[in-house]
């Protein structure tokens, strides 16, 4: 089983670990802390992704986008 637990370091609490022992009862875990970066940053971060991002907006504002429903994109990059 796995479980990703996203939250701020303030959130950390006796009750988390009470729900962690209660999920995983009687089981070896390992818990694996990191930062995250915001979404919204990381594709802002480089030059490049900036200008790409950028640009693929304003195609989307000219009405140069292409919709896709979510089982369309799975079907063509072939993540079903």
């Amino acid at each position: 089983m796995v479980t990703i637990y996203r939250l701020h370091v303030n959130e950390l609490s006796e009750e988390l670990l009470d729900s962690i022992r209660a999920a995983f009862k009687n089981k070896t875990v390992e818990i694996i802390v990191t930062d995250t970066i915001d979404e919204t940053e990381y594709l802002l971060a480089t030059e490049a992704n900036r200008k790409h991002l950028f640009e693929s907006l304003k195609e989307l504002e000219e009405g140069k986008g292409i919709e896709f429903t979510v089982q369309e994109l799975r079907e063509k990059y072939g993540k079903k």
